[in-house]
């Protein structure tokens, strides 16, 4: 009996210096890794895994999306701001053996491997797509978690949405945590959005990953280390999704059908858009739009700045500056123009003020968690601030917008909504709701300017049924393309500032937002009529175009610079209003796969090493087929890289073979733009607003080619939502160079074409004389196109004038 008393205390202590040990390890050791798997539960779709350290879920959400969940502790129903799709039923095959997972779909495997806990994606002819780091996986470190991805071989990653930087992201860390940065500089990081979504390409593959965390995240592409790329958040669950597919347009595809895609936004709104820090009073703004009119440059818009308020105070007028809102507002829209107004989300602490006591009534604002308000110092003083994580706070929020279109004001501008605050330290202590179940700043921060844009958006459409909202924000986070349009901020009047506002648009465009802006002129400084002119000519195949600048700078409408520069400007700003049949259509485009309007040649051309080189990276395509290079003001010869095929000078109409550098000689009337060969570029007649009719001709631009190519041309009201009960127009016409036609589908939709007669410019069409559209001989008529006003002879096109009817029917040359 002794005996075995003393058998079972030495146990004990044995096991009691045991756990001590491990312990005191543990403690030791700051990097808690994930460990082993220990349990597998397979339900349907979801894997459930249990590790040493860690609880893991993986979701099966369609034959190319897998869902990766990784915490501490047990995974609970989540929320997520960005992500709307839920899983497909899909077909799978799940294996579960002792040494791995294996899970197989119609597109990819994965496998997990068990000791210790990591995941490795193929494809199905069994080539690795990404895989875990070996050693290093998923772990962290407090309550950082990150997931370490093994560098291959010679891998590019693109994306990560308002990034500086080059193109390829090689080599580089980045943050993700919204920042009000004023006059940023070009290499700054971060600065106001979040999209925690990038696309990695090696070896003829290409695969996108998706980190959905709302805290402060981080991705390191190889940055101080040669062996791994990482993503990771301050705090939260690891939540990732993975995105296999072929080509890179298909990841965005799959990755706008997570987290949404735009609505169309009215027709207004892809018009030039005239804005200053600050016109006022109301006699500046209209002198400002009569002179757009009197000078006959095309614009749609005029956006206040925020000495539109009285004191900055937040649903108000200064009455001095603006004493009958509704009049103004009027006058300009009988002008045709929109008025936009700016939006900041801190309302002024004055008591009895009406918005301001019916935020306390309704419990709209955030609070530290002692209960107290939090308030912060922003233009008006100290602010309240709206909680747009709570149904209480977003409902306040939608019922005080319509205080907008009460005052004839169809467009907010979010602005400061990073949270933007003096000194830029909110506490980390203030809370927000987060839909009942409550999150500190540092979970809101990211999040909060999407949401802002989200309830101005359903706040105006709520008090404007019948119009389509426009919303424009400088914070966001994924998903946001669902509700609003983004600009760049405050950048500067320099040539890297422009060429970085296009990498920064070509990034948000990969990142599955395609309404897209930037200040042209650059917002602080004073640009040079040169730098004015280039900003403005490739500002006019941006998405949304927008002149903007800064107090106390010097007038920057596009007649302060000159009456050369004053025509340059007109003659790109009607190109512009011109290609609207084309700039719609591609919106259309967007709303139905998230391709972008301003596309990195790299989804295009994802394994042509030369695009990615810094000389190119800041060329795109305005649509599927007009290649813009924006080109620095201070150069007088470019060079320009044209992808394989054939290419036509946009002026011109001169073909140049594709796939080498072109050195080109540069005037400042032009700048380069090309082009593909198999366009298809509807057009119309000059027109100074969208507000009038473009006459009763669509112009359809066919560019002679060896490809095959379609284009679904779309048009509609521009302004309702009766498009979602079939109320458009739209018709696919297709060019077939074997077959030696161009084909007009049927048209669909129940709405009437506003284009009776339909122009088919012909280019390239060397030698072809004798037309017929379904077996009737059309004559055609020799002429000369005009894009752009220069003294060249242009090349010779044929035009064939033929009825706009709802028949399918085909031209053959």
């Amino acid at each position: 009996m002794i005996r075995s008393t003393l058998k079972k205390y030495r146990f004990s202590l044995l096991f009691i210096s045991l756990t001590s040990l491990c312990t005191s390890t543990l403690a030791q050791n700051p990097v808690r890794e994930i460990g082993n798997i220990k349990s597998v539960k397979v339900t349907g779709q979801e894997i459930g895994i249990t590790t040493d350290n860690g609880y893991a879920n993986i979701i099966l959400y369609s034959p190319s999306i897998i869902r990766v969940r990784i915490d501490k502790k047990q995974l609970q129903n989540d929320q997520s701001y960005a992500v709307i799709a839920t899983p497909e039923k899909i077909k799978n095959a799940v294996t579960n053996n002792a040494t791995e997972i294996i899970i197989q779909t119609d597109s990819l495997k994965a496998v997990v491997q068990k000791k210790p806990f990591s995941i490795a994606f193929f494809t199905n002819d069994g080539r690795v797509i990404n895989e875990d780091e070996k050693g290093l996986t998923t772990s962290w470190v407090g309550n950082e978690a990150t997931t370490y991805k093994h560098m291959q071989e010679a891998e590019r990653f693109i994306g990560l949405g308002e990034k500086t930087g080059n193109l390829d992201r090689k080599g580089n860390g980045y943050t993700n945590w919204n920042t009000d940065v004023y006059g940023y500089r070009t290499d700054a990081d971060p600065i106001y959005s979040t999209i925690p979504f990038y696309i990695g390409i090696h070896h003829g593959l290409n695969y996108g990953i998706f980190l959905d965390n709302t805290f402060q995240s981080d991705f390191n592409f190889g940055a101080s280390n040669d062996r791994f790329s990482s993503f990771g958040a301050r705090d939260g669950e690891m939540n990732y999704y993975f995105i296999y597919h072929s080509t890179v347009r298909d990841i965005i595809r799959s990755y706008t059908q997570l987290t949404g895609r735009m609505k169309l936004p009215p027709l207004w709104s892809l018009g030039y858009q005239q804005n200053r820090y600050s016109y006022y009073p109301d006699t500046e703004v209209l002198r400002i739009a009569q002179t757009l009119r009197e000078k006959k440059i095309p614009a749609d818009g005029i956006t206040l700045d925020i000495h539109y308020m009285d004191k900055y105070q937040l649903f108000t007028w200064d009455k001095e500056r603006f004493p009958n809102p509704l009049q103004m507002t009027t006058k300009l829209k009988d002008m045709g123009f929109k008025t936009t107004v700016i939006v900041d989300p801190g309302i002024k602490i004055v008591p009895g003020a009406p918005a301001f006591e019916r935020g306390l009534k309704a419990d709209a604002y955030i609070r530290y968690v002692d209960g107290k308000y939090y308030s912060g110092q922003v233009w008006p003083g100290w602010c309240y601030f709206t909680d747009f994580t709570s149904a209480k706070g977003r409902d306040f929020w939608k019922k005080e917008v319509k205080f907008f279109p009460d005052n004839g004001v169809t467009g907010i501008w979010n602005d400061m909504n990073e949270i933007a605050t003096w000194g830029q330290k909110m506490p980390n202590n203030v809370l927000f709701d987060f839909e009942g179940k409550k999150g500190s700043h540092l979970q809101a921060h990211n999040v909060y300017g999407a949401l802002m844009a989200r309830t101005s958006y359903e706040g105006i459409r709520a008090a404007m049924p019948d119009e389509r909202p426009f919303i424009l924000t400088r914070s966001g986070y994924a998903g946001m393309q669902r509700y609003t349009a983004i600009w760049t901020g405050d950048n500067r009047s320099e040539d890297d500032h422009m060429l970085l506002g296009v990498r920064l648009l070509n990034s948000l465009g990969l990142s599955g937002v395609p309404f897209t802006g930037m200040d042209i002129g650059g917002f602080t400084g004073n640009p040079t009529a040169g730098l004015y002119a280039r900003w403005i000519q490739a500002g006019a195949f941006f998405p949304y175009f927008r002149n903007h600048t800064t107090y106390n700078s010097k007038a920057s409408e596009p007649w302060s610079y000159g009456e050369e520069v004053t025509e340059i400007a007109k003659n790109y700003i009607g190109l512009r209003y011109k290609l609207l049949p084309y700039l719609y259509s591609t919106f259309y485009e967007a709303t139905q796969n998230g391709m972008p309007v301003v596309r990195s040649l790299a989804i295009d051309n994802t394994f042509d090493n030369v695009v990615y080189e810094p000389a190119f990276q800041n060329q795109f395509l305005f649509g599927q087929s007009i290649l813009v290079a924006p080109v620095e003001s201070t150069k007088e010869m470019t060079k320009v890289y044209l992808p394989t095929g054939t290419w036509y000078d946009l002026y011109t109409d001169k073909k140049q073979t594709g796939g080498d550098e072109k050195l080109t000689e540069l005037k400042l009337k032009q700048l380069p733009v090309y082009v593909k060969e198999s366009a298809i570029i509807p057009m119309q007649n000059l027109i100074q607003t969208t507000a009038e009719t473009p006459g009763d001709t669509l112009k359809i631009h066919i560019y002679n080619g060896s490809m095959q190519n379609s284009f679904v041309y779309y048009e509609d009201d521009g302004k309702s939502f009766a498009y979602e009960q079939d109320n458009f127009y739209k018709r696919t016409i297709h060019f077939d160079p074997l077959t030696k036609a161009i084909s007009f589908d049927k048209a669909s939709g129940k709405l009437a074409s506003k284009f009776k007669q339909l122009l088919i410019i012909l280019h390239g069409f060397t030698g072809a004389e004798n037309f017929s559209s379904n077996g009737t001989s059309l004559v055609s008529t020799a002429t000369k196109t005009f894009m752009i006003e220069d003294e060249k002879k242009f090349a010779p096109t044929s035009e064939l004038k033929i009825s706009n009817n709802a028949d399918a029917f085909s031209i053959k040359y």
